[in-house]
């Protein structure tokens, strides 16, 4: 029978992995260039799902904590610069990547059925569920990889 649960954390261990494989060699230059004037470098990109996968993994502990909190949206592009993404080191963002993932994969593996339909309210997109936030994040995921893939390919618009 097929475990959409066990699926989904297979998938999310695997965007790491690929993640990885993507970055190898990639010196600092190549890591802050931009594609384009409005487009977000590698380091960026990185430290994006960083602030992202922290951010999620918080939901989740509330979500388990909470009977349906509230979950408040945040600006990407506000925290970018806030951040100063484009400054960092890319093996700084991708550790801390890293280590956001790991403690969000220890959380999700302990959960029973109960504990994937643990429910929030997103103030922007409505009732959301562990089970739900997790396949968002695994999409968000690969959307950000192929982005990476893109620029290195030369490609970003493709």
């Amino acid at each position: 029978m097929l475990d959409l649960h066990a699926e989904m954390l297979g998938a999310y261990r695997a965007n790491l992995v690929t993640l990885e494989a993507l970055l190898l060699g990639i010196d600092a230059e190549r890591a802050r260039q931009r594609p384009a004037a409005e487009s977000w470098s590698i380091v960026e990109v990185v430290a994006h799902l960083a602030d992202t996968e922290e951010r999620a993994h918080a939901r989740v502990r509330r979500m388990l904590s909470e009977d349906e909190p509230l979950i408040e949206g945040y600006d990407e592009q506000a925290l970018a610069a806030e951040h100063r993404y484009h400054e960092m080191n890319l093996g700084e963002a991708l550790a801390r990547f890293k280590t956001e993932r790991a403690a969000q994969l220890a959380t999700l593996e302990a959960l029973d059925a109960d504990g994937w339909g643990r429910a929030a309210v997103h103030n922007e997109f409505g009732p959301i569920t562990i089970g739900s936030l997790t396949e968002l994040m695994v999409t968000h995921d690969t959307i950000h990889l192929a982005q990476i893939a893109r620029i290195l390919l030369g490609r970003p618009e493709a």
